[in-house]
C-alpha cells in the first residue's frame, strides 16, 4: 500500500517537473526567438507569446504609436507575438524609409491574417518581379481606360448625376449616406475593371457592399491580432476573422463570375475593360509567367476594393466637415456659383480657379487620415535607418499620422483648417501632405482618386446644402476598419 502511494506520488511529480521544464523551455525559446540584434530600434519590453499586444489599442492604434514615438523616439519597435516591427515616425524620416530608401523597404510582409486572404498575388500584396509586372500592366491599362482623359472625367461627371438624382429623391429628410456614396464611387472603377456600373438599387451588388464594410470590420477585433501570433490555433477557432475570411470567399466567387463571364463573350481583337486586357495579356504566346488567373483575379478585386473604400471614406468626411463647418461649407458655395454657377457641371479644368474649394478637399484629406499607419513594407536587404540597424526581413510600418499631423508642417494640426493650403488666397502645395503615401508603393490610383474627389466633391456642394438632422449633434468619432472612417451617421440634403 506505502509503495503505491509513492508510485502515484512519484508519478505525479514527475509530471509537475515535466510541465515546469516544458514551461521553462518554451519560455527560453520564446526569449530567443525575441532577441534583438545590436543597435535594433528600442521599444517596450514584449510579454511571452504576446509580444506587445496589450500596448495596442487596436481601436486607436495610432494613439498607442503616437505614445510609443513619445516615449521611444521616432523609429521604435515592438513585437506581434514574435514578429518584429519597427515603425518610423515624422516628415523626414517616413520620407527617408518610402523614398529615399525605398528599394530596401519595397516588399510587403506575410502576416498571416493578410497572406491567407491575398497569398503573394495581385497589385497591392505581390513583390519582386511580379508586382512591378503587374503594376506596369495595370497603370498601362488604367491609361488606355482613360485615366488622365476626357473620357474617364465624363464617367465620374455621369455617375455624380446619378448620385446627385439620388440624394434628390430623399427631399431634405434625414438620410445614411454611406452606401449610396460607396455604390457612386465604385461605379467608376467598376466601369474600368468590369465594363458596367451597378444601380443603386442592385440588390446583389449593395449585398456585396456590405460585405466589404463587414470584412472590415474584422480589423477592430482582437482575434485579428491573434490570428497573426498563433494562425494554426486561430484557424480552428470561431471568431470574427472566420467571418472576414468567408465574406472574402463571396467577393472572390462574385469577381470570377464575372471573369468567366468575359472570358465567354470577349472579343479578342477589342478589349471592353481591364478583365479583357487581361485575358489577351494571358492569351499572347510571350506572355510573363506573372500573367494568370490568380493574379488576374487578385488584380481585379485589388482595383475594386481600393478604387471604392478608399474615395468614398473620404467623401463620408467631407460630408461630415461640411455640416458641421456650414461657414467654410458657404465659401465653397460662393466659389462654385462664381466660377461654375448653376447652369453646368464641375469639370478638372476648374480646378485651378477654385483656390479655396481645392483647399479644402485636401484639408479634409489631411485630417481624415483615412490611412493612419499606411499598408506595412519589409526589408529587402540589412539596412541603416536613422543610425538604428534594421536586418532582412523587419517589417516596417510608416506611420502617416505622424506626418499629417505634425506641429512644425502644419500651423493648427489638429484642427480642420483650409488655410493650411492656402497662401495669399492661392492653393499651396505641401511636401508633408502624402495621404497616398509615397515613392514606388505609393497609390496605383492616386490620379483616378483626385479626379474623384474634386468631381463629386463639387457636384455635391453644388447641388445641395448639408445639415445636420433636427436636435441631432453630428460626432467625429471614427471606426477603424480597412480605412479610419466615420462612425455611422445621419445628414440632411438641402436643395439649393
Amino acid at each position: 500500500m506505502l509503495s503505491h502511494c509513492f508510485d502515484v506520488f512519484w508519478e505525479a511529480l514527475s509530471l509537475q517537473v515535466f510541465l515546469v521544464f516544458f514551461a521553462t523551455f518554451l519560455l527560453i525559446a520564446d526569449y530567443m526567438k525575441r532577441r534583438h540584434p545590436k543597435d535594433f530600434p528600442p521599444g517596450p519590453v514584449p510579454l511571452p507569446f504576446l509580444g506587445n499586444l496589450l500596448h495596442l489599442d487596436i481601436r486607436k492604434p495610432q494613439l498607442s504609436v503616437q505614445k510609443l514615438a513619445e516615449k521611444y523616439g521616432n523609429v521604435f519597435s515592438f513585437q506581434l507575438g514574435n514578429i518584429p516591427i519597427v515603425v518610423v515616425n515624422g516628415p523626414q524620416l517616413v520620407k527617408e524609409a518610402l523614398i529615399h530608401q525605398g528599394e530596401n523597404f519595397l516588399d510587403r510582409p506575410k502576416l498571416p491574417i493578410l497572406y491567407d486572404r491575398f497569398q503573394t498575388f495581385g497589385l497591392i500584396f505581390s513583390n519582386g518581379v511580379s508586382w512591378k509586372q503587374q503594376r506596369r500592366f495595370a497603370l498601362s491599362t488604367l491609361r488606355n481606360f482613360g485615366l488622365g482623359k476626357k473620357s474617364l472625367e465624363e464617367r465620374i461627371q455621369e455617375e455624380s448625376r446619378f448620385l446627385t438624382d439620388a440624394i434628390e429623391e430623399k427631399k431634405g429628410k434625414p438620410f445614411d449616406p454611406h452606401f449610396l456614396i460607396n455604390n457612386a464611387v465604385s461605379n467608376v472603377i467598376c466601369s474600368i475593371t468590369f465594363g458596367n456600373r451597378f444601380d443603386y438599387r442592385d440588390s446583389q451588388f449593395q449585398e456585396l457592399l456590405h460585405l466589404i464594410d463587414e470584412a472590415g470590420k474584422m480589423q477592430e477585433s482582437i482575434a485579428c491580432q491573434l490570428y497573426n501570433i498563433c494562425p494554426a490555433v486561430m484557424k480552428h477557432v470561431p471568431g470574427p476573422h472566420k467571418t472576414g475570411f468567408k465574406n472574402w470567399e463571396y467577393l472572390k466567387s462574385f469577381v470570377s463570375k464575372i471573369i468567366e463571364k468575359h472570358q465567354e463573350d470577349r472579343n479578342p481583337h477589342e478589349a471592353r475593360d481591364f478583365i479583357d486586357a487581361y485575358l489577351n495579356e494571358i492569351a499572347k504566346e510571350d506572355a510573363s509567367s506573372s500573367f494568370h488567373k490568380e493574379n488576374l483575379l487578385q488584380s481585379t478585386l485589388d482595383l475594386f476594393f481600393a478604387g471604392t473604400e478608399t474615395t468614398s471614406t473620404t467623401l463620408r468626411w467631407a460630408l461630415l466637415y461640411m455640416a458641421m463647418y456650414p461657414e467654410i461649407q458657404g465659401r465653397v458655395q460662393a466659389e462654385i456659383d462664381s466660377v461654375i454657377g448653376q447652369s453646368r457641371q464641375p469639370g478638372i479644368a476648374d480646378r485651378d480657379s477654385m483656390p479655396y474649394t481645392n483647399a479644402v478637399i485636401h484639408e479634409i484629406q489631411r485630417i481624415s487620415n483615412i490611412l493612419p499607419l499606411t499598408l506595412p513594407r519589409v526589408t529587402t536587404i540589412d539596412t541603416r535607418l536613422a543610425g538604428f540597424h534594421v536586418p532582412k526581413g523587419t517589417i516596417l510600418v510608416p506611420n502617416l499620422t505622424s506626418v499629417l499631423f505634425d506641429k512644425d508642417e502644419w500651423e493648427t494640426p489638429n484642427k480642420f483648417n483650409p488655410g493650411h493650403f492656402l497662401k495669399n488666397d492661392q492653393f499651396k502645395k505641401k511636401e508633408a501632405f502624402i495621404p497616398f503615401s509615397a515613392g514606388k508603393r505609393g497609390c496605383l490610383g492616386e490620379q483616378l482618386a483626385r479626379m474623384e474627389l474634386f468631381l463629386f466633391f463639387t457636384a455635391l456642394i453644388q447641388k445641395f446644402t448639408f445639415q445636420a438632422p433636427k436636435d441631432v449633434k453630428l460626432s467625429l468619432d471614427f471606426k477603424i476598419s480597412h480605412t479610419m472612417s466615420p462612425k455611422p451617421y445621419h445628414i440632411r440634403a438641402f436643395s439649393r
